[in-house]
């Protein structure tokens, strides 16, 4: 989400003005409808404070709003194929439900046909489009903590059954708090880096993760099953302490990180996130590095799996981990990401 102001300003009066020249280069999410819009939208304009701005579609899909009808902001600077047409108006149709390549097949369609139209058109394939839109419906709960009944009629849904079966089906159970079920909370935190989704009760954090994460939902599920949970829209004493810890890690003004952490995971791998821990802010470690140092040093392909099964991001910081070579390697939450933290962290420690 773009949140400089001057230039939010500058996009809404580009929308107030109908100004062609925007087209494409921002979308304009519409709080009071759920739907997010390019710059000449014909549709009658919100007020400025109902306006939030996004560089790109799937960052408006995550964040929880639909296509609007009128505009089709999916279909700048071209008109959609029907190929295209057809799948984007099957997410909406079933906006929870996630697709395979079984699916495709029985609607007659070609899966890599359309995973390649898709990711020319915009620059991600339909099984991320539908994620994020997907994933959208759930964090926009979480984001803007609005109660059920709003957030069902933003979503595109008439019923309060019909939202309730598509954000339990993300986030598990009922979105009402169950007796026979352990809660979590889960809170949107906007960072310089992007918004994040962090998971914790009142005595611990669970998950930290950026929201356009790929494997985000699994991580997700795999944690609500392991404590038979149900995660709910909230914010505790624990996500309260990571807020403030992390505004004060982008600020060069923290040490280390205090918030109480629950891990969950092989001795092995709790042994590799310990290690992770360990290096110095400002420096990095290779696999093999890690693994030596773990007396295993056959084992750099299992380090760099329990690098990436990492839940919590910064905090545990598998971002210092690059390849023996001195090259980047992979990282959950992008490798532009990485880069950026690597570099922060040197000018960070030379503070």
């Amino acid at each position: 989400m773009i949140t400089d102001e001057k230039a939010k300003q500058k996009y809404y009066q580009a929308m107030l003005d109908k100004n062609t020249n925007y087209d494409g280069i921002f979308f304009s999410g519409i709080k009071t409808t759920g739907i997010f819009c390019h710059a000449t939208c014909p549709a009658r304009k919100p007020k400025y404070e109902n306006c939030d701005f996004y560089e790109t579609a799937e960052e408006a899909l995550l964040s929880g709003f639909r296509p609007c009808k009128r505009c089709k902001p999916l279909s700048y600077p071209n008109e959609l194929s029907p190929l295209i047409q057809q799948m984007v108006d099957l997410v909406e149709e079933n906006p929870e439900k996630r697709w395979k390549d079984a699916d495709f097949v029985e609607l007659g369609i070609h899966a890599a046909t359309a995973r390649r139209q898709f990711k020319q058109k915009y620059g991600m394939t339909f099984v991320q489009y539908a994620r994020a839109r997907r994933m959208g419906i759930a964090l926009k709960e979480i984001k803007d903590g609005q109660k059920i009944i709003y957030t069902q009629v933003d979503s595109g849904y008439d019923s309060s059954s019909g939202f309730s079966d598509a954000f339990s089906k993300i986030m598990g159970r009922s979105p009402n708090k169950s007796k026979e079920t352990v809660v979590l909370s889960a809170f949107w935190l906007d960072t310089e880096l992007g918004p994040m989704l962090s998971i914790a009760d009142e005595e611990f954090l669970y998950l930290l993760e950026f929201v356009d994460r790929r494997g985000l939902e699994k991580e997700v599920e795999r944690l609500r099953n392991r404590l038979n949970a149900a995660i709910i829209p909230g914010e505790t004493v624990i996500s309260k302490q990571i807020k403030s810890e992390l505004a004060r890690y982008f600020a060069k003004d923290l040490e280390y990180f205090e918030t109480p952490i629950k891990l969950f995971g092989s001795d092995f791998q709790k042994s590799v996130w310990h290690e992770l821990t360990q290096i110095e802010r400002g420096s990095t470690s290779s696999y093999k590095e890690l693994a030596t140092k773990l007396e295993k040093p056959s084992a750099m392909r299992a380090v760099g799996n329990a690098n990436g099964a990492n839940q919590l991001a910064i905090v545990i910081p598998c971002h210092r981990v690059v390849q023996s070579d001195g090259s980047l390697g992979g990282y959950g939450g992008g490798i532009e990401r990485k880069e950026w933290l690597l570099n922060h962290e040197k000018s960070y420690k030379k503070n």
